[in-house]
């Protein structure tokens, strides 16, 4: 099965999610290195500046030819997985993805392996999964 990892770029458990999900023989999309040769999209690569943007050079950037390879490629990912899983911490982007899974019907899971401020929206996951031993157990349980 084909599994949607989303996540941050600060995550620190994301790469080592990633390897343990390909070791269980599942094609894995993962955002930093989405294609082969291809380190995964970064607002840099549109403005060095892109941290002190305001709304409207935030909205223009949004149709920005960079902007829309590294939509196209997450998107179409995301629409084609079989899973969904998210791996807290993460940002807006990695709920989006998520949520879009949730309503695609698609199997759903959140990693949480630290403390984090709770989310009621959660609920709307397949499964919550709190240590590695549940990690595993749902990997396992997904077709090949």
């Amino acid at each position: 099965m084909r599994i949607y990892v989303a996540s941050s770029w600060r995550n620190i458990h994301q790469p080592g999610i990633v390897t343990m999900l390909k070791r269980h023989g599942h094609s894995v999309y993962d955002f930093r290195n989405p294609e082969p040769g291809n380190t995964g999209f970064q607002w840099s690569a549109i403005d060095k500046n892109w941290q002190h943007w305001t709304p409207k050079q935030y909205k223009t950037a949004l149709t920005h030819e960079v902007a829309q390879e590294g939509f196209d490629l997450d998107i179409n990912a995301l629409a084609e997985c079989g899973a969904c899983l998210l791996v807290a911490p993460c940002g807006r982007s990695s709920h989006l993805e998520l949520g879009f899974a949730v309503g695609s019907g698609k199997r759903t899971a959140i990693y949480i392996p630290q403390p984090q401020e709770p989310e009621l929206m959660y609920k709307m996951a397949g499964r919550i999964l709190l240590n590695e031993g549940e990690l595993d157990h749902w990997v396992k349980d997904l077709p090949s």
